[in-house]
């Protein structure tokens, strides 16, 4: 028999709550087949049912109903274990842990980062580098303190809000760029056409900057032609083969800044060709305290700073 892993009795306290398989399966960041299967792994570890599925609205059945009031018990006490033991190391007082993906690693966050010293106070801190997704789920497993992160309405993480808090600290934009000629213009340039598509420099499909390039593709006011001739899921590979007249590549403005003043890089996008652009939200994201973990932290007073100004620290 398989071992009990504590995020299966995470998964079942939001069943539990929320009563829908697919809402939960969102707000866990899963997809619904793999969180039924995390259910159905719990009940095979448990040795019964723990869920009424000829029942909707899901409902639990006696045994369920005796599980969630146990894990609600375990989970608080494994929580609480936890901030303990953080509070015990001299660095987990001081040190801030963020996830961060990789492109705001590279761009946004150490820009901002300095001007929270500057305003804030100093502060040290520990930067996890993933991708969105793996950034996202650091937080919700309670694996780092603070989630630094992209946010777009039609790609909305789906975070319970009783319990987790977040700000917005500025906005980034999307838009395709490429190397500039010897003339200074560009390489390619959009639209395209059908008997000569342009080489287009993709993230790999799941990308979660790949996902906002597709509808912002899908949604452009005249048809593009791009043929894909390179994948990856990281923005600073797509930039480097910019660099390299690879192609065109939609970018952040933070990954290219530099680039674009010392001409090194230039939009793709004619000024008669408007809407090839898109404004995301950064945001910056906290599990709530729990009252049982007493004591102020560091990461709790940069926070409230952060609540205090209101943006007032968010990059330009």
């Amino acid at each position: 028999m398989a071992a009990m892993e504590t995020k299966w009795l995470e998964d079942f306290v939001s069943l539990a709550e929320t009563r829908s398989f697919s809402r939960s399966a969102q707000l866990r960041h899963v997809t619904q087949p793999a969180f039924s299967r995390r259910i159905q792994a719990l009940e095979a570890w448990a040795g019964t049912d723990l869920v009424d599925r000829s029942s909707y609205p899901t409902r639990l059945t006696p045994a369920g109903r005796t599980l969630y009031e146990q894990s609600i018990e375990m989970l608080q006490a494994l929580h609480s274990t936890r901030a303990v033991l953080r509070a015990h190391g001299t660095s987990s007082q001081d040190m801030i842990e963020f996830a961060v993906p990789h492109t705001l690693a590279f761009t946004f966050f150490p820009e901002w980062v300095s001007r929270m010293r500057e305003r804030f106070g100093p502060f040290k801190s520990r930067l996890i580098a993933l991708n969105v997704h793996d950034a996202v789920m650091r937080l919700v497993e309670g694996s780092c303190d603070l989630l630094v992160t992209y946010h777009h309405a039609s790609q909305p993480f789906q975070l319970d809000t009783n319990r987790y808090e977040m700000l917005s600290l500025g906005q980034e934009v999307l838009a395709p760029y490429v190397r500039p000629g010897a003339d200074g213009r560009p390489l390619y340039c959009l639209p395209g056409s059908t008997a000569s598509p342009l080489p287009y420099l993709a993230y790999a499909p799941g990308a979660y900057l790949g996902r906002l390039t597709e509808l912002l593709l899908k949604e452009s006011p005249v048809p593009l032609h791009l043929d894909r001739m390179y994948e990856t899921d990281m923005a600073e590979g797509l930039k480097a083969m910019a660099l390299e007249g690879h192609g065109i590549a939609f970018l952040p403005l933070s990954a290219v800044k530099k680039d674009l003043r010392a001409r090194r890089l230039v939009s793709a996008a004619p000024p008669e060709l408007p809407g090839l652009k898109m404004t995301m939200d950064v945001r910056i994201c906290r599990e709530r305290p729990s009252a049982r973990e007493g004591g102020r932290s560091k990461r709790d007073a940069l926070w409230d700073f952060l609540c205090e100004q209101k943006g007032a620290v968010a990059l330009s």
